[in-house]
């Protein structure tokens, strides 16, 4: 299946996206809302509430505008490249994880991201309301899973 055709495809199957798609897809979070797919051999990621994925995107949202100087980035730039794209969403929930337990490291993967937002939100009464600080911190020092070489891959 050719990449246009994916895209037509995954638009219309998946009308309610999961904000957290890519950390999901790669294995470092997960959440009681979303819901897999397939689409030919290609995985997508389906939010099974409105109300989940409005918090997400807001969450994402304010993140991001949070975030521009620790991604280098701009309120122009409308799609943000894969790594960056990574360090903004798993990078800001371990943040959010160590701003609601700050004796804890940071964890290595997320269990729910769901529950982690509305621990956020009834901790710190909202999204806006977040230590914006203490989270940018996780953001900067987040760093991509390097890739694993094949077996047969000289080193």
């Amino acid at each position: 299946m050719d990449s246009d055709a994916f895209r037509r495809t995954y638009r219309a199957i998946n009308e309610r996206y999961c904000a957290y798609e890519k950390g999901i897809l790669t294995n470092q979070c997960s959440c009681s809302e979303a819901e897999k797919f397939c689409i030919a051999e290609r995985e997508g990621v389906h939010c099974r509430s409105d109300e989940a994925q409005e918090t997400c995107i807001a969450l994402l949202d304010l993140l991001r505008r949070q975030a521009r100087f620790a991604l280098k980035t701009d309120d122009r730039q409308r799609a943000l490249p894969h790594a960056k794209a990574m360090r903004l969403q798993i990078g800001g929930l371990r943040g959010i994880a160590v701003a609601l337990d700050p004796e804890a490291p940071a964890p290595t993967e997320i269990a729910d991201v769901r529950a982690l937002i509305l621990a956020a939100i009834a901790r710190f009464g909202a999204i806006e309301h977040l230590p914006f600080p203490q989270i940018m911190q996780q953001i900067a020092a987040y760093r991509a899973r390097r890739r694993r070489r094949g077996s047969d891959t000289p080193r």
